[in-house]
């Protein structure tokens, strides 16, 4: 399957320039990976409004309920500067999947900034905030997957991100063409992995591809709620249902034994004894053994690169709650 290069915008001391303040360029085996598929668009804040490099470093200060970018050592507030630049840059991205921002930087930061009150030598406020520049990226680009590089070392969270770049970028291409056909063809290839992300939006996404209203509509319509769709990712249990969903297409054919071994990879998974992937290779084999045109053309069965399918379904049963505080 040929996939469209998603477009993501990436802090620039990720594997692109020693540009972070101590001089240092920060490593990361998944953008490394990443490169031959996407196209990024690298940036640094604080190099590009003139902290050089390398530089004092900066930290949120709050003063009076405000936030400040203020350098303690020379005691400069850029903060004014960070702000002009934010908006600047953001305003002329076009066509954005996604974002990778250095974490827990006072620029870049999703969550888990420090902030401090005013002061060069006190601790940090207890509570925790998000960069200058991160913070108008969360709010300008919501729907998009914004991510650091140190939570894309955790599988679930890797492969919840490239889902929703892979996807987006896929439907952007079919925007692109503005045709009924692109749209019903992206959403019949989609179906599978919708109705495992969502599937009341879903059933919406279906009532707006059989429409009447423009195609402009549509498309505008079906953009709001695939995003909406693949904010989150699923429950486990939404992916078994997904796959006995799948299964069904073979019911008439499989054996007492295959069936049974099935449902045991199903509950293996939910223990996490095995990836999702162990029970979705056998349905995709069922798919092709039978020749089944509709299975076999699923986004489901690869949503990303095979360089990344190890990813999928991996620590995805546990519980946690790995978004709290992300938005």
């Amino acid at each position: 399957m040929i996939l469209p290069r998603p477009r993501v915008v990436i802090s620039r001391c990720i594997e692109f320039e020693a540009c972070r303040y101590d001089g240092a360029k920060i490593p990361s085996l998944f953008v490394l990976k990443l490169m031959p598929y996407v196209d990024l668009f690298p940036v640094c804040m604080e190099a590009d409004i003139g902290l050089g490099v390398p530089r004092d470093p900066v930290r949120i200060v709050r003063k009076d309920g405000a936030d400040h970018l203020i350098q303690p050592a020379t005691g400069r507030d850029v903060t004014e500067e960070a702000v002009h630049f934010t908006h600047d840059h953001l305003s002329k991205l076009k066509n954005i999947d996604g974002f990778i921002l250095k974490g827990r930087s006072p620029s870049c930061g999703i969550k888990d900034v420090r902030v401090y009150p005013p002061g060069e030598e006190k601790a940090p406020i207890t509570s925790k905030g998000t960069g200058m520049f991160a913070r108008n990226v969360m709010e300008d680009f919501s729907h998009l997957a914004v991510e650091d590089e140190s939570r894309l070392l955790n599988e679930r969270i890797a492969d919840h991100f490239l889902t929703r770049i892979f996807t987006f970028a896929r439907f952007r291409r079919s925007r692109e063409t503005g045709r009924s056909r692109d749209l019903m063809d992206f959403h019949t290839r989609h179906k599978l992995l919708l109705m495992g992300y969502h599937q009341e939006a879903l059933r919406r996404m279906g009532r707006i591809v059989a429409s009447n209203t423009s195609m402009v509509e549509r498309f505008q319509q079906y953009s709001e709620e695939l995003y909406t769709a693949l904010r989150r990712p699923p429950r486990c249990r939404s992916w078994n249902n997904v796959l006995m969903h799948a299964m069904g297409y073979f019911s008439d054919h499989l054996q007492p034994k295959e069936k049974a071994h099935f449902l045991q990879m199903l509950e293996w998974y939910g223990e996490g004894k095995v990836p999702l992937t162990a029970p979705m290779l056998l349905v995709r084999a069922w798919a092709l053994h039978y020749d089944d045109p509709y299975l076999q053309e699923q986004v489901f069965f690869e949503p990303y690169p095979l360089e990344f399918m190890k990813l999928m379904g991996n620590d995805s049963c546990t519980g946690r709650e790995l978004w709290e505080g992300v938005r």
